[in-house]
């Protein structure tokens, strides 16, 4: 636990400036406290010796608890503020891995942990931030302070609260062993409850038809009392170790309390002394049991961490090495010449290469297409070109220069990406066509939607292009959501486009409007698509063959029926 708190402070730097104000505000909130012991000892004991008091006593008492209040009211406006930023830092961190990941790794992923972690997950550290860090600071402190006190006052006293103190943290660790474990397995569950969930709506359509919904909500149901069974376990520890706190806090104070009454009685301390005494030694371990109260919210709090620096160390260690700025070379105005040079790309949990040797030109300006089995590696090569993949081996180049010594935002403005299965969001057709330019306007978006063939349906839809889309494009058809993805593309008008099989899973009709709606886009461009099937093939400069496992580049002209040439 101590190396993620480590890294967390590292990786977040409010959370550093927290500790250190939180530290800071924990002095002289102590030094606050024994002051307000010291006063109230003597206002207590001067009204017991029959003295005149001092009106300023009173007031000076008052300000002192004031002060120590706003202290306090301070220290959690603080706690609050750091715990919002902290929470937006790792989402960055978390979002800006996921948007440089792979998108077809993490199609393959779990969706619902990420989505967990992102809202429920990281909302934990909010105790651990509010309540933890601060408990921490504390103790490490206010105890040194009032003990510093009490033995200029008495140092027998001192003595007791030196030798009782080391017990709260100790029981406190063998609860919080305990506790740790529990709290892990709490996250678990709640991880595969989650994405567990999300998997089961999103193929709720699937299940329906094969019967197996109702099996698949008794299943939710199983994974929803685990973690509830899982939650009470925890608390129940969380709730013993307080208790157990609290009783060793009781019996270290009437180890203080009982021998200076005593010594009180038998006229060897003064009463101001054993007032001092007896406001101040609960002062000295209430740091502590705050902090062994806090331990539970601590341990999830570090969970969530420990998952968050799991998604980010995935990416690799040079995730956040500086990149070179510069602009991408365009040889001969926007045509672009592209070439994979021996690459070999390993995934990770992976014992083979998804590509390995691979070599690969495509001049400026040219069509080639990608063949070959399922498996053999097609995609990845567009996810090298995207950048999205890092090759273990050899590189990638655009127009002569190092794909990795590019800035990665100004490439993927350079190129226009229609996926396999593209993705639509929750909104309308309008603002799923305009994902491709953000700013365009609606006659834009139209233009784009014409030469992508989608013109005719999308006017059929009920409020045209302001018609609000289901998630994932519900309400359309396959070949339907693969036109606003090609409009997506138009009205880019990037120079390179890369189409990832962009007429699978569509009926002829379909596919014969996704195909005309290509070689519009392709015109002009230079184009890498990967094709299964034999539509696209007329439409482009070369055919390249993928074969599996070495990934050996076989290439021939489209259209020539020439022999096959090695060329990888």
């Amino acid at each position: 636990m101590r190396t993620v708190e480590q890294r967390l402070l590292r990786e977040v730097p409010s959370l550093r400036r927290h500790v250190l104000c939180s530290t800071g505000l924990a002095l002289v909130g102590g030094g606050l406290t024994v002051a307000q012991a010291a006063l109230l000892a003597g206002l207590l004991a001067d009204g017991f010796g029959g003295q005149g008091a001092d009106l300023r006593a009173p007031a000076l008492t008052a300000a002192v608890m004031a002060a120590r209040a706003l202290v306090t009211w301070v220290r959690g406006v603080l706690a609050q503020r750091a715990a919002a930023d902290a929470k937006r830092a790792l989402r960055d961190l978390v979002t800006g891995s996921l948007r440089r990941t792979n998108p077809l790794r993490l199609a393959a992923g779990r969706h619902g942990e990420s989505a967990t972690l992102l809202t429920r997950g990281l909302d934990a550290l909010d105790p651990y931030v509010v309540g933890h860090l601060p408990a921490k600071a504390a103790a490490s402190v206010v105890p040194v302070v009032v003990l510093g006190w009490l033995a200029w006052t008495d140092w027998a006293s001192a003595l007791v609260v030196l030798v009782t103190l080391p017990l709260i943290p100790v029981f406190g660790a063998l609860v919080g062993m305990h506790t740790a474990r529990r709290t892990a397995r709490q996250w678990q569950l709640l991880a595969r409850l989650g994405g567990h969930f999300l998997d089961v709506v999103a193929g709720l359509p699937t299940l329906r038809a094969f019967g197996r919904e109702r099996h698949q909500a008794a299943v939710v149901r199983e994974m929803a009392q685990a973690h509830r069974r899982a939650t009470l376990r925890t608390l129940r520890v969380a709730f013993l170790s307080s208790l157990v706190l609290e009783t060793v806090a009781t019996l270290s104070v009437a180890l203080v309390a009982v021998p200076v009454g005593l010594r009180l009685l038998g006229g060897e301390v003064e009463l101001y002394v054993a007032l001092t005494v007896l406001f101040l030694a609960p002062e000295a371990y209430a740091p502590l049991r705050a902090l062994g109260s806090a331990f539970h919210d601590g341990a999830e709090g570090v969970e969530v961490a420990e998952k968050v620096f799991a998604v980010l160390d995935a990416e690799g260690p040079d995730r956040r090495a500086p990149r070179p700025e510069g602009r991408l070379p365009v040889p001969g105005g926007d045509r672009v010449p592209l070439s994979l040079e021996g690459v070999t790309v390993r995934y990770p949990g992976r014992s083979g290469s998804a590509v390995a040797g691979v070599s690969l030109t495509v001049r400026a300006g040219e069509h080639v297409a990608l063949v070959g089995p399922s498996g053999a590696g097609k995609s990845t090569l567009l996810a090298l070109l995207l950048g999205f993949v890092e090759p273990g081996e050899g590189r990638v180049a655009v127009g002569g220069v190092d794909l990795k010594d590019l800035d990665a935002e100004a490439w993927r403005e350079r190129v226009a990406w229609v996926p396999q299965r593209p993705h639509l969001f929750a909104g309308t057709v309008a603002e799923n066509i305009r994902l491709g330019r953000p700013g365009a306007s609606g006659a834009e978006v139209r233009a784009a939607a014409r030469a992508a063939r989608a013109e005719g349906f999308v006017a059929e839809l009920p409020d045209g292009y302001d018609t609000v889309l289901g998630e994932g494009g519900a309400g359309l058809s396959a070949g339907q959501r693969q036109r606003i993805a090609l409009a997506r593309a138009f009205l880019k008008d990037a120079p390179v486009v890369l189409l990832d099989e962009p007429t699978a899973h569509l009926d002829v009709r379909s596919e014969g409007e996704v195909v005309r709606a290509m070689r519009e886009l392709m015109r002009g461009r230079t184009v890498l698509v990967v094709a299964h099937r034999a539509g696209v093939l007329p439409h482009v400069d070369r055919v390249v063959g993928v074969a599996p496992p070495v990934g050996g580049v076989l290439v021939r002209r489209a259209g020539a029926g020439a022999g096959v040439g090695e060329a990888g």
